[in-house]
């Protein structure tokens, strides 16, 4: 599946590489890029159907595995971006979030803080892939994954007048297991991936 995924990039970036959106005659994102982040926001907006749903809190999702996953793949820029798309597109009302919801008052619900902190997931993901080191990998994921925790709960225990203990409760606890596993499966096969993709010339060494 890897290997197919890096050949089928690499087909793209051949018939692709000598355009670019420029500003300026500056380079920001070739075709091939736009492409790669399409994809991704994507993978995102599919793998956020995967839920189990929760009597109280926040639904089990596959959509923290795909953000961090992004911007270990695409770097800490365009995984950024890619996440913030994806946001974009929610908040207009396509349905992409969990359970096939959309628009402004699920970006800005009692799970707001989660997704409106996915970009930091995506960035600091990206930024300890790009050291090409295995522990500030594991280290980008789990401080992406703090952030988002933080950010959710606090977020949550303000809309919903909860104290922070119960809002952990909530909306954490009973996700760290899956999200230990989460976190592995991330960083195992984001970085083979990504070596697959720089091996073939099709992803960068930075951002």
């Amino acid at each position: 599946m890897i290997v197919c995924l890096s050949d089928g990039a690499q087909r793209l970036k051949n018939l692709i590489k000598t355009r670019s959106i420029t500003v300026k005659s500056k380079k920001i994102f070739s075709i091939y890029d736009l492409c790669m982040m399409g994809v991704f926001a994507a993978i995102i907006a599919v793998m956020a159907q995967i839920i189990i749903p929760l009597p109280y809190g926040v639904p089990i999702t596959l959509q923290t595995l795909a953000i961090p996953l992004a911007g270990v793949v695409l770097g800490s820029k365009r995984g950024t971006i890619t996440t913030i798309l994806y946001i974009l597109i929610g908040a207009v009302g396509v349905p992409v979030f969990a359970g096939f919801t959309g628009g402004l008052g699920i970006v800005f619900g009692p799970t707001g803080g989660f997704i409106l902190s996915f970009p930091f997931l995506a960035l600091a993901a990206g930024i300890g892939a790009e050291k090409n080191n295995r522990w500030w990998l594991w280290g980008g994921i789990i401080v992406g994954v703090l952030v988002n925790y933080i950010c959710g709960v606090v977020y949550f225990s303000i809309f919903t007048s909860n104290d922070l203990i119960t809002s952990f409760v909530a909306c954490v606890l009973v996700f760290i297991p899956g999200d230990i596993l989460k976190i592995t499966a991330v960083a195992l096969l984001g970085e083979r991936i990504r070596k697959l993709l720089l091996q073939r010339g099709l992803a960068n060494t930075n951002s």
